[in-house]
């Protein structure tokens, strides 16, 4: 089982307060003989529809010199992962989670745009000092 992020906590904590409920931590699948591991797994009541969302959470902290190196990292990682989910768990939605600042330093220009758009990267972005959610990027 791989490390936990640096930020693993502070993303659960800011979930648990919007109301998500941890179900997987970490969230295993399993292709063939290989298994994968999504940092957590959450549902969510959605009482106006009387269903349940569920998501998957990758964490990345974008702390290599390089964020296009941490971009190619997190990118493979998503899609790798998303493909994954969508064949044996495809109630579950994928985001990848990245702090505000990563948000405004990559993925609000151009380049982080284009990967958002092209291969359609749901993004989770939370402030690490308040340890909440401050926008979801479906």
């Amino acid at each position: 089982m791989p490390a936990k992020d640096i930020y693993h906590n502070v993303v659960k904590n800011a979930l648990i307060k919007d109301g998500w409920t941890v179900t997987n931590d970490p969230f295993r699948l399993k292709w063939g003989a290989r298994e994968l591991f999504v940092d957590l797994g959450l549902s969510k009541l959605i009482a106006a529809q009387k269903a349940e969302q569920k998501i998957a959470v990758e964490i990345k902290s974008f702390t290599n010199p390089s964020s296009i190196a941490d971009l190619e990292q997190a990118l493979g990682q998503y899609l790798l992962y998303r493909a994954v989910l969508e064949e044996v768990q495809p109630d579950f939605l994928l985001y990848l989670a990245v702090r505000k600042i990563t948000y405004q330093a990559i993925f609000s220009e151009p380049i982080g745009e284009l990967v958002i758009n092209k291969y359609k990267v749901n993004l989770l972005v939370f402030e690490s000092k308040k340890k909440e959610v401050s926008q979801w990027i479906p």
